[in-house]
């Protein structure tokens, strides 16, 4: 194509002069260099789907003024982004993500968070850039008491800070509440496990005790959450997300590939978490909840049931249930211009109305 358009040029004037040639030359370089990224994108779509997804998390990272940062406190390493600076009336945001996520699944809730917003997200124990150590850590309550090591390395403690979590991060956020109440002003729990409810994908597990004929244990290869293929990759998000999202084959194959690697990390996480001590934490701890809490569910969620919401607005005095309609287990992903909504509306409902603890006040 260059090439034609070369001949063209130089047919339309033969007494071309030296700044004509400068042209010409101009636009060979130009499209040279638009072709060199385009034919590396398309090689690293079809050869090297996984650099496609790390390219695109750096990207909005960047777009959205995230910068990625580790924290080293008592020989452990901390992974998280943030952007903002604390501010009067305002607390931080500490956002917890889900089993097998990172950091990174809370960008498109940033995205329509306020520019100045304090926002802190962090890769949680085991998982993308925070310290891999053992089981102990990847209790429940393990869990909890890294993200307290985290909350007193980076200061959060010196005022009180809104805590959001989602799935497992959900219940982790719900234990923390519990444990250490006047760290925080509020609480967001998005689809959080934790709870003693019936959904698909609980059916789908015992499913796979009665054929492995286990007698009560489940075998973490064949765990639905846990894909290693493109096809087991499509049945995951068919599972957690009620919008049915339309992603080519190479994508897929990408987030295997990320994924992968860490599938043994996986299973010994969910084999934890799924475990006597962990599977039901969040129901054996959220009568001592006591800083004003908001619940955001989605309606079709088949990971978690919907009718967890309902046992913590029992347990929780004066606790918020926000339900949407059309959404799944995925609700960061399929609703993160109503969550991020939903939660500045709550955090700037409870400031303005210092509702109830000592902790709304410490904001002013």
């Amino acid at each position: 194509m260059l090439q034609v358009l070369i001949t063209v040029l130089f047919a339309g004037n033969c007494s071309a002069t030296a700044m004509d040639v400068d042209v010409v030359n101009m636009f060979v370089l130009a499209g040279g260099t638009l072709v060199i990224p385009i034919l590396a994108f398309f090689a690293s779509f079809y050869m090297w789907p996984a650099a496609i997804i790390h390219v695109y998390n750096w990207y909005w990272r960047r777009r959205l003024g995230l910068q990625v940062v580790y924290s080293e406190n008592r020989g452990y390493r901390f992974c998280y982004s943030h952007r903002g600076k604390p501010g009067p009336g305002r607390p931080t945001i500490l956002m917890l993500h889900g089993f097998s996520a990172n950091k990174d699944m809370w960008l498109p809730v940033a995205k329509f968070l306020p520019k100045h917003q304090h926002l802190l997200c962090i890769d949680m124990p085991g998982h993308e850039g925070t310290s891999r150590t053992d089981a102990r850590d990847y209790s429940i309550e393990g869990q909890v008491k890294r993200i307290r090591q985290f909350v007193e390395s980076v200061r959060l403690t010196k005022r009180p800070f809104h805590l959001v979590g989602t799935s497992m991060g959900g219940n982790v956020a719900g234990v923390y509440a519990a444990r250490y109440p006047n760290d925080l002003c509020s609480v967001t729990l998005i689809c959080p496990a934790g709870l003693p409810t019936e959904s698909p994908f609980v059916e789908r597990l015992r499913e796979l005790e009665k054929d492995q004929e286990l007698s009560g244990s489940l075998d973490p290869q064949g765990i639905p959450l846990i894909p290693s293929t493109p096809e087991e990759m499509d049945d995951m998000l068919k599972l957690c997300s009620f919008v049915r999202f339309k992603i080519p084959q190479q994508i897929l194959q990408g987030l295997v590939d990320v994924r992968v690697p860490n599938n043994d990390f996986y299973r010994e996480l969910f084999m934890e978490i799924v475990g006597e001590k962990s599977r039901h934490s969040l129901h054996e701890n959220m009568h001592l909840i006591t800083v004003p809490t908001q619940v955001i569910w989605g309606k079709h969620d088949q990971v978690v049931d919907v009718s967890g919401s309902s046992m913590l607005k029992e347990a929780v005095s004066g606790c918020q249930v926000d339900l949407l309609d059309n959404c799944g287990h995925s609700v960061v992903m399929e609703r993160p211009r109503k969550t991020a909504q939903l939660i500045m509306d709550f955090i700037n409902n409870q400031h303005n109305t210092g509702s109830g603890s000592n902790n709304s006040k410490k904001l002013s």
